[in-house]
């Protein structure tokens, strides 16, 4: 699977329908690459015309903003946003919500305003036009609950995308207590996923694992790559590594398709 960079179209004088914002963690964190990989491959199937930054991409300065460094932010924003506009880059997809939040809403008051999707979104928009098709087989009847990232859900009113694409791959849908607009952080956000933990009785991500394990599912669905890593450490402090999946949305798909 080779995926062309922005700078390889350039030289062809070809523009991309849109760009796939890979992001930190589908870059370098070794389960967050198999995200990436099932989502390449959906688009690829799909017949979608994108390309990558490659080694052009650099973080968009989400952790940075989010612990308190607003310079060191905007130093990274303004260098990506440099980049990006001398692409004359129109439309992002990334299947980060923190490289999303950042993209869509801090980015244009430094002079970067893109059309900016998060991967759920854009996924829904191939269904219904048509591009890629789901078929249930793998998943029908099982118990998928769906764990909303804070800057998909709360920041950016994403809720029912992600609800979607589980549908139609024919799992059941069951929601935990406390979801969508009262949904719980599963403690990565805000930089906290680099930090050492504070004192307290019990970890965000223990608690939020426990709420998805009241629902008794199959699977637990995500579509962050840090909400991924913490309800997987959660399954794992639970000993539920051999009964409970965690996967991302586009890995669902991906394998619900043999891609």
């Amino acid at each position: 699977m080779i995926i062309p960079t922005m700078a390889e179209k350039m030289a062809e004088g070809k523009s991309p329908e849109v760009l796939f914002w890979v992001g930190c963690a589908g870059s370098f964190d070794d389960r967050a690459k198999k995200i990436t990989k099932a989502f390449a491959k959906i688009l690829i199937e799909a017949k979608v015309d994108f390309a990558v930054l490659g080694t052009e991409e650099s973080c968009t300065g989400d952790p940075a903003k989010r612990s308190g460094n607003e310079f060191l932010f905007q130093m990274q924003a303004v260098t990506n946003i440099e980049v990006l506009n001398a692409y004359e880059v129109k439309k992002i997809v990334t299947t980060c919500p923190h490289c999303f939040n950042t993209l869509k809403n801090e980015y244009p008051e430094l002079g970067g305003s893109y059309e900016v999707m998060h991967h759920t979104e854009f996924l829904k928009t191939l269904l219904e036009e048509g591009r890629i098709s789901i078929e249930g087989g793998k998943y029908t009847g099982k118990r998928i609950t769906f764990h909303d990232p804070c800057y998909l859900g709360r920041a950016n009113g994403v809720y029912e995308a992600p609800r979607d694409l589980i549908r139609k791959l024919e799992g059941e849908l069951v929601e935990m207590r406390r979801c969508k607009s009262n949904g719980l952080c599963c403690g990565a956000g805000g930089a906290q996923m680099f930090k050492d933990a504070e004192k307290g009785e019990k970890e965000i991500y223990v608690e939020r694992t426990e709420e998805a394990l009241e629902t008794a599912p199959d699977l637990i669905a995500t579509g962050c790559p840090f909400c991924n890593t913490m309800m997987t450490d959660g399954i794992k402090n639970k000993e539920k590594e051999k009964s409970v999946q965690v996967m991302d949305i586009a890995e669902l798909i991906a394998h619900a398709k043999d891609l």
